[in-house]
């Protein structure tokens, strides 16, 4: 039987017989303090003394950079293929766009292994890196979100995963802008999604940015053998921002979603019998009419969205309202609301923002303290245990924007949390045992971001069919190699 490569030989199977995390790497960002980012290493072994302590900090050489999103060398796609080892941590730099490449063969010291500097994405034609996911052929592929020069073009650009030379341009087809993407080769797909024009988000949000039509409103599907862009799925008004899209983890999948940041929609995308694409709105967060804010509603903001690896739950952070939900998608085209909960946000009680109309809730929610600690922020990235139970969170999002709308993350640092789920009937509860405080880091306040687990995480493993030697033929068989 096949197999013994890197990650899981599906998803159910990582979801059975993958390992309880015991430690996380996540990027601390100290963008415009004078000092560098730095990868932190989390202990999140209950067992352990040093339980929801950051055990090492490997610092970057250069200032900065604004460390985004991280990912693999190799994962789970290239489960078939026993000579590849997932070995490497890849982590794009979204402010200066280098690429730093991470030795993580000794887990708990991670080490950089090779640094690629801004000259070779620009040398391509692209800027600003963001996701990066391995392929099945075992070379590496980010999504870029500007051209050489800073404005808006979505892009993607690959490297050998073992050298890590690039190996240029996926496509000579750009979408208008870029932000996260995931691909099927299944059905013979990649579908991107759209933030904007990295010379306006740089600058935090303007409100004429979107006039100015500087930010996206599409998902864009690619032929994934033929590297060609064939249809741009517009959203709309409501889908300001396509951020982060998940396709379901089932590798026969022709559905996922799509959480759209501003005004807070989650759209259900899905494959028609004529092979194109279409969406639909599944979920809506309803605006709250407020004072005390800079506009009279305060919409929601999805900033990211995860499923779990049997694809029952979805959960996503709303930014600006504070809360996590959990959704049962087991209807796809239905989600239903299973699990809310509240930790810090816009709206809490006794802040400078008063509701006064609110279509979910009944009163504000209250402050949340955790070891005798408010919460300041608001959920922002989340990452979920294989088995589903435990689910993590961060408050930063993009330090620009952090700066604009929860500056005391920025003054005093950001916080990771961990809440414990209930698989069952749905529902969500704090963990109060464990908090880590980038506040009280020994170089001073940082803001973390994307969490990961060594070994792959439902937001980095993307899986194909079992025996599936087919994808492997087809892309080799492609008019250009990727």
């Amino acid at each position: 039987m096949a197999g013994k490569g890197p990650g899981y030989s599906s998803p159910l199977a990582a979801m059975k017989d993958g390992p309880r995390e015991k430690l996380v790497w996540l990027p601390c960002i100290r963008t415009g303090t004078g000092k560098p980012d730095y990868l932190a290493t989390v202990d999140v072994d209950p067992k352990s003394p040093t339980y929801s302590k950051v055990i090492h900090r490997l610092e970057l050489p250069y200032l900065d950079d604004e460390i985004h999103h991280t990912g693999w060398n190799t994962c789970s796609s290239c489960y078939d293929d026993p000579s590849k080892v997932r070995n490497r941590l890849v982590m794009p730099a979204l402010g200066s766009s280098r690429i730093y490449v991470i030795d993580i063969s000794e887990e708990k010291c991670p080490k950089i292994h090779k640094i690629l500097e801004p000259e070779v994405l620009k040398s391509n034609g692209v800027s600003h890196p963001h996701t990066t996911h391995c392929l099945p052929n075992g070379k590496v592929m980010i999504s870029t979100l500007g051209d050489a020069n800073g404005y808006g073009k979505g892009s993607f650009i690959t490297f050998d995963s073992f050298t890590f030379e690039h190996t240029g341009p996926w496509t000579d087809m750009d979408s208008e802008f870029g932000y996260d993407y995931w691909y099927q080769p299944t059905h013979d797909v990649l579908i991107s999604s759209e933030w904007g024009c990295p010379k306006a988000f740089f600058n935090g949000f303007d409100p004429k940015d979107l006039e100015n039509g500087r930010y996206g409103t599409h998902i864009n599907v690619y032929s994934w053998s033929e590297r060609k862009l064939l249809q741009k799925v517009d959203l709309g008004l409501e889908g300001v921002m396509p951020l982060e899209i998940r396709f379901l983890h089932d590798p026969l999948a022709t559905e996922g979603y799509v959480g759209s940041a501003l005004y807070a929609n989650v759209f259900r995308f899905y494959r028609k019998e004529d092979g194109t694409y279409a969406v639909h709105k599944v979920i809506d967060v309803p605006a709250k009419k407020v004072e005390g804010w800079a506009l009279p509603e305060m919409p929601g903001i999805i900033t990211d969205i995860i499923i779990s690896l049997d694809d029952r739950y979805l959960y996503f952070s709303n930014w600006a309202h504070g809360d996590i939900r959990q959704y049962d998608i087991t209807d796809r085209e239905h989600p239903k609301l299973v699990g809310q909960i509240f930790l810090g946000g816009s709206i809490v009680q006794g802040g400078p923002v008063k509701v006064t109309h609110d279509e979910e809730l009944k009163e504000q929610p209250y402050p949340v303290y955790i070891k005798g600690k408010k919460i300041m922020g608001s959920p922002q990235m989340l990452q979920l245990s294989l088995d589903g139970t435990r689910l993590y969170v961060t408050d930063s999002l993009f330090s620009p924007w952090d700066k604009q709308f929860y500056p005391d993350i920025v003054n005093k640092g950001s916080i990771m949390l961990q809440i414990d789920v209930d698989t069952v009937k749905g529902g969500m509860t704090l963990n109060r045992n464990f908090l880590v405080d980038f506040g009280k880091e020994p170089g001073g306040p940082s803001l973390a971001h994307e969490i990961r687990y060594p070994g792959g995480d439902c937001t980095s493993d993307i899986w194909l069919p079992p025996g599936s030697t087919e994808c492997h033929h087809r892309q080799s068989q492609a008019k250009s190699k990727i």
